[in-house]
């Protein structure tokens, strides 16, 4: 099969002819149709994860994809071959990666069916992204009424935590710079913007003096966003690891380790079908432009990157 893939540590990823892989064990194969670019596949093939996890060569890059299950690994209940599912790719090792026509993945996490009304290219956005932007929202516990500032909303992480926010009935602060990215996140319901070039904090506490109940950081220095914060709110990060790396006696800080079960995937396509939820794709690209894409998205981006495959 065509995946993208390097053969050794420091080679550049490209388009490779590869063994289709075999469903081990509690696992599916999913003919992909669509994978969308994360910051992770861009440490990938810097080298970023050396000796943090094993590289089985060729490293096939890729997390996010959706597509058509077509085959059945041993002891799997619950799939067939033929169902549309997406999700995140969760082994503990590089090397099958979802920048191919074929994919293996457990069922077990990282898989969930895929609604009709959903396409191939906005489900392949939603795994990694969405998974994220959930347990963000969740670990913020937003409340109707409350105001919430979103730190890196113009991103895909953050284009659903606005969306999610402010069903939540929250009122949303999102940061931005340009006028695309005010537009975009204003579309998506946010009722005030910053500029992240600016000082963040202080732009918020000019307009909400006793400071925002949650902050949601996905972007930028944590540690200057914590001052827009009331005593007793709820920072909620998908950058800091532990609290003691953003020590606070007059807040909550709670790191996200965003983990894509199965039933946060169906939330997800839920969402998704029934348009409580879109998502921003703003642009696709063939398997072979991978670099391309990768050139794009290190150049920031308003929303996802995606890569098709025939």
């Amino acid at each position: 099969m065509r995946a993208v893939a390097f053969a050794e540590l420091g080679a550049t990823p490209q388009v490779h002819d590869v063994a289709v892989p075999e469903p081990a064990e509690g696992e599916v194969r999913v003919r992909v149709h669509a994978a969308s670019v994360n910051g992770f596949d861009l440490a990938v093939a810097a080298g970023y994860l050396d000796g943090m996890m094993e590289h089985r060569f060729p490293v096939v890059l890729g997390k996010d994809f959706a597509g058509v299950v077509d085959a059945i690994g041993a002891g799997v209940e619950g799939y067939a071959v033929g169902d549309r599912v997406f999700g995140v790719v969760t082994k503990t090792f590089l090397g099958d990666g979802s920048f191919g026509e074929y994919v293996t993945v457990p069922v077990a996490v990282g898989l969930a069916r895929l609604p009709r009304s959903v396409s191939f290219v906005d489900g392949a956005a939603l795994g990694l992204a969405g998974t994220a932007a959930v347990d963000a929202v969740d670990a913020a516990r937003l409340e109707a009424g409350q105001v919430v500032l979103v730190a890196g909303a113009t991103g895909g992480v953050g284009n659903q935590v606005v969306q999610l926010a402010v069903r939540s009935g929250a009122t949303v602060i999102a940061t931005t710079h340009t006028g695309p990215e005010t537009a975009l996140v204003t579309s998506l319901g946010a009722a005030e913007v910053v500029d992240y070039r600016q000082d963040v904090a202080a732009q918020v506490l000019a307009a909400h003096p006793g400071g925002v109940d949650a902050v949601i950081h996905l972007a930028g220095d944590a540690a200057t966003l914590l001052p827009a914060l009331r005593a007793g709110g709820r920072f909620a990060s998908t950058l800091v690891m532990s609290p003691d790396q953003l020590p606070t006696d007059a807040a909550t800080v709670v790191p996200v380790f965003a983990t894509p079960t199965t039933a946060t995937l169906d939330r997800l396509a839920d969402d998704s079908a029934q348009r409580h939820t879109t998502v921003t794709i703003e642009r696709t690209y063939p398997l072979d432009q991978v670099g391309r894409a990768f050139a794009d998205f290190g150049a920031g981006t308003v929303g996802k990157l995606v890569i098709t495959i025939d």
